[in-house]
């Protein structure tokens, strides 16, 4: 099944507003868990790579908190740019999608 074909999903195709917390809060504690390893490892390491690395999970973080603020609102799994639904493979490959996989591409 392709990530961009459109569905109509029923609510079992759908990940429960439980499960998205739970693989988003997953991806919360991985990302700390990187950033406090940096934070400890910054002194031996190359400085730049590290603040690049530092950088991405920063912003991984980011979008997972925004994810979580949208399982709490209610519009979780749906795309923010055309409003459709996300495929549940989409998010349960990238829980943190805030766009459908045509949306995404669509973006410069």
């Amino acid at each position: 099944m392709s990530l961009d074909t459109p569905q109509t999903e029923s609510r079992s195709e759908r990940l429960t507003a439980h499960e998205a917390l739970q693989r988003l809060e997953h991806e919360r504690a991985s990302r700390l868990t990187q950033l406090r390893a940096i934070g400890e490892a910054g002194r031996d390491a190359e400085e730049q790579v590290l603040s690049a690395q530092k950088d991405t999970i920063q912003r991984v973080l980011t979008e997972v908190e925004a994810a979580i603020t949208r399982v709490r609102d209610g519009s979780y799994g749906v795309c923010q740019n055309c409003s459709k639904p996300i495929p549940v493979e989409r998010l349960e490959i990238l829980p943190y999608a805030p766009l459908c996989v045509p949306c995404q591409r669509s973006i410069p």
